[in-house]
């Protein structure tokens, strides 16, 4: 892909990002083995007081039954990075197979409709399923439904899943992904759903969202961007990946993921640093 076309995607990314609410993603915090860490008034304290202060520390206990590499045990660190993708890269694939699969489908419903036939009983019932998953208006036509899920349905390349995860879960050692399995940093909003971060601003009511299971995680991610408002310019610079037989390249679609973070665009040159820092982990995954 030439040099303009790619900058023409990402501003275009830059303006539809505009016009969408941002999304409710947060950064994790870095701390070890489930501790909760001291509030910041204590930290404050500590630093004028004389005296080691008396700080009570709470053992979190996992909200899943995964059983976790630990990764903070891992001091080498090529091991540790290989030992981290190496975790979470089975249910990215799986994930990523699952949605061609889907898509494949969708994709011949869409010819049978340009081909004025009818979709059997069982198709249409999978379509309103799809539809009502994806955020679709039951109220649209057919035709604009199924054209619509092929822009959503597709997968996100695994090697900038992979990053996304190590950058939000501190390389699997945040608090958030060894206590809830959230890797990516995702918010949930009704009382008791995650874990209440440390330090969250008084009045606020949202948590850290928590996970049974690895791939009930990824699946979360995966349906977020493929079907949050927020995410309308990355499903956007894919579509148009695609329409040009271009491969979904992390680095493209990742100047898509402005609003994943309140950092910006300082977060997509974080992102893009780690793909191509960790390049020799991700070799096999960079455009899938």
């Amino acid at each position: 892909m030439s040099g303009n076309k790619l900058l023409a995607l990402f501003f275009l990314s830059v303006i539809v990002i505009g016009l969408v609410a941002p999304f409710t993603f947060l950064k994790v915090e870095k701390d070890r083995k489930g501790i909760v860490e001291v509030t910041k008034k204590t930290r404050k304290e500590s630093k004028t007081s004389p005296f080691k202060p008396d700080i009570k520390k709470v053992i979190e206990k996992p909200l899943h039954q995964v059983k976790l590499p630990d990764f903070s045990a891992i001091t080498d660190v090529n091991a540790k990075k290989k030992a981290f993708f190496d975790f979470i890269r089975p249910a990215v694939v799986k994930k990523n197979n699952e949605l061609l699969a889907v898509r494949a489908k969708v994709t011949v419903w869409l010819d049978n409709v340009l081909l004025e036939q009818q979709l059997t009983l069982i198709d249409r019932q999978e379509l309103t399923g799809l539809a009502k998953r994806y955020r679709l208006s039951k109220d649209e036509s057919t035709l604009f439904q199924i054209k619509e899920l092929l822009v959503r349905i597709d997968i996100v390349p695994t090697a900038l899943v992979l990053v996304q995860a190590a950058n939000e879960s501190a390389w699997g050692t945040s608090r958030f992904s060894r206590i809830g399995l959230n890797f990516f940093g995702i918010w949930c909003y009704q009382q008791g759903c995650g874990m209440i971060p440390a330090g969250r601003n008084t009045g606020a009511k949202h948590e850290v969202a928590a996970f049974k299971s690895l791939e009930s995680a990824v699946s979360h991610y995966f349906d977020t961007l493929n079907s949050h408002n927020a995410y309308r310019a990355f499903r956007v610079i894919r579509t148009e990946l695609r329409v040009n037989n271009q491969s979904l390249s992390p680095q493209i679609l990742a100047t898509g993921l402005l609003p994943y973070s309140q950092r910006g665009a300082d977060y997509v040159v974080d992102i893009l640093k780690m793909l191509k820092h960790n390049q020799r982990y991700l070799i096999n995954d960079m455009e899938k």
